[in-house]
């Protein structure tokens, strides 16, 4: 079976909207992390008021797995990096009003 129509379904693109967004999270950890243990470090986000500005360029780097997948015309995974996106914008939005 070919890797397009092995992979391309609905959960194979919800798995990867949620899994895009917590590796780049750990990325932009430990490239600014400045000594700090990632308690800490979400702590000290907390407490400057940036969470939802980290979570959403976290979540922004879904937009290139959508573009891989749109590019490998995998149309089923593409539905499922979106929707879990809008669920995300809908956390980010969620956090940012309350």
């Amino acid at each position: 079976m070919a890797f397009r129509q092995r992979y391309n379904n609905l959960i194979t693109g919800i798995i990867s909207g949620i899994v895009i967004p917590v590796l780049a999270f750990f990325i932009f950890f430990f490239l600014t992390r400045k000594g700090l243990t990632l308690d800490h470090f979400i702590r000290r986000m907390i407490e400057a008021d940036n969470v939802t500005e980290i979570m959403s360029v976290s979540v922004f780097a879904n937009i290139f797995i959508f573009l891989l997948f749109n590019r490998l015309d995998m149309l089923s995974s593409v539905r499922g990096v979106l929707g879990i996106t809008i669920v995300w914008a809908f956390v980010v939005f969620g956090i940012k009003l309350f």
